[in-house]
């Protein structure tokens, strides 16, 4: 009985420790400003449609119906697996800042532009602003 507790407890830990370093391996979106990010925060492997040339990043942030991108190039996840520190510039190299990515404890996550440039997505002829503080949720996607 003490050994089928014992293994109990060492896959219990072990399945824990799999689930925390997948918070950060995730495709998230905000419907209502038609934003996504691709992140792999844990290590450089995701590389960005039509961008290619660039290799593979941490991750991106971009605007479903549009080629521009920001480019996630630093990153510093916290002890507790549940927050991120990011490093984030646009594909032009013209700006950059520094975010947050927090998962809640409901499932979604929280990006919030914490010093820096402003994150800023292509809109009907003009550049929008996206908010200081933004919520994502884990959802389907297509490519």
């Amino acid at each position: 009985m003490k050994i089928r507790n014992i293994m109990t407890a060492i896959l219990l830990v072990l399945g824990m420790t799999a689930m925390a370093q997948e918070t950060f391996k995730v495709r998230i979106e905000n419907k209502e400003y038609s934003v996504f990010m691709d992140l792999n925060l844990y290590e450089e492997t995701i590389k960005i449609p039509g961008q290619e040339i660039l290799g593979e990043t941490f991750g991106y942030l971009k605007k479903t119906n549009d080629s521009r991108v920001w480019i996630v190039t630093g990153v510093e996840v916290d002890a507790d697996g549940r927050k991120a520190t990011l490093e984030i510039t646009n594909d032009y190299g013209s700006e950059d800042l520094i975010a947050t990515l927090t998962l809640n404890a409901d499932g979604t996550y929280t990006l919030r532009q914490e010093s820096g440039s402003t994150l800023k997505v292509a809109g009907k002829s003009k550049w929008v602003k996206l908010p200081k503080t933004l919520t994502f949720k884990i959802e389907g996607f297509k490519n």
